[in-house]
């Protein structure tokens, strides 16, 4: 009698474990139906595919994560032993931890893609800083989901973090340049003094166009043909000159040119706005001016300024403004002076008085 009334118990119990299953799997199939679908298909009218892509990705970990739950209750009214029970949670801890780490690592990516085509040139966030971001983001969710996963089999956190910190402080000694370097880089995509296409001016002297930011060096393309690679550590720490950077890639260019004392100064004005209107570089917006400097010692010092689409076009544009100016100043009679100097020689007998 006892053991039939066990048996009766038994099959209970299992009877209630597969009900619980069951309707697990109703709610989930349910939940997907029912509210998961009608989110995406509202979400297909928005204007933005942002939260298409979101809730496409958290569709299938929510629906498997209902199951596990389900799961988990059908497991915890059946009859075993401490360690078989132990067991199956960490089990199913560890695949709902998995799910939702590749779901979040997908949706990190997708939000970070979409932060980085903003159009706002100020923001932290760029398509070249975008890898930076994603490594920092998956450090973060995939670290997250080893202390979850090291909670749920009651491994000793303690051990392996001082054993982390011993060998990330022993790896910082030895890499101490690679270090400095890598952080630099880091700030300098995060600050954006600079960025890929710009052309910039080194404290040295360098110049020339930027064609790559790295983890740990810059590179930058001289007018020569010549690539410079320089470490992150180096640029953070020294006064570099973006021309390209400000409201537009505009820059001015400036042409010093002296003329004789005599010249009529209101003339030299007319033939050198002209020569700035006749250069095909120099645009008309803004305008291009001239300046008389200085008085010199043997010359009116005037500076034709102008404005060029981008820098690039910087010594091209000076040396067709040089040359037009010379050929002006030889058609309107301009005089340019050049150093000249009078040696009086004399005869040293002269001075002496006569017999």
């Amino acid at each position: 009698m006892l053991s039939e009334m066990v048996e009766v118990v038994r099959a209970n119990v299992y009877i209630g474990a597969l009900l619980v299953l069951a309707g697990t799997l109703v709610l989930a199939v349910v939940l997907d139906l029912g509210v998961i679908r009608p989110l995406l298909k509202l979400a297909r009218r928005t204007k933005t595919v942002l939260d298409d892509q979101l809730l496409s990705v958290a569709r299938r970990p929510v629906f498997f994560t209902v199951l596990l739950v389900g799961l988990h209750e059908a497991l915890s009214r059946l009859p075993m032993s401490d360690s078989l029970g132990w067991s199956s949670r960490a089990v199913l801890i560890t695949v709902g931890v998995l799910l939702w780490t590749l779901a979040l690592a997908k949706s990190g990516k997708i939000l970070l893609e979409k932060l980085a085509l903003s159009h706002d040139e100020r923001a932290v966030l760029q398509p070249t800083t975008l890898p930076l971001f994603n490594l920092a983001g998956k450090i973060v969710i995939y670290g997250g989901a080893a202390y979850g996963l090291f909670l749920a089999w009651e491994v000793n956190v303690t051990a392996w973090l001082a054993s982390a910190g011993i060998v990330g402080l022993a790896v910082g000694f030895a890499a101490k340049d690679t270090l400095s370097n890598l952080f630099a880089g880091i700030f300098i995509m995060a600050d954006g003094p600079y960025r890929i296409g710009d052309f910039i001016i080194l404290g040295s002297g360098e110049r020339g166009r930027v064609t790559d930011i790295g983890m740990r060096t810059t590179r930058i393309l001289t007018r020569d043909d010549v690539e410079i690679v320089i470490p992150n550590s180096l640029m953070g720490n020294s006064m570099v000159v973006n021309e390209t950077a400000g409201p537009y890639p505009k820059e001015r260019v400036r042409v010093d040119v002296g003329v004789a004392y005599g010249s009529d100064i209101d003339h030299v004005r007319r033939v050198l706005l002209d020569v700035a209107a006749e250069s095909d570089n120099v645009v008309d917006d803004p305008s291009p001016r001239v300046r008389l400097r200085a008085l010199g010692e043997s010359s009116l010092d005037f500076q034709l300024l102008g404005w060029i689409d981008e820098p690039v076009l910087r010594g091209r544009t000076i040396d067709d403004l040089l040359t037009l100016i010379y050929k002006r100043f030889n058609e309107e009679g301009i005089k340019i002076p050049f150093p000249q100097r009078d040696v009086w020689l004399q005869n040293p007998d002269s001075s002496k008085p006569d017999p």
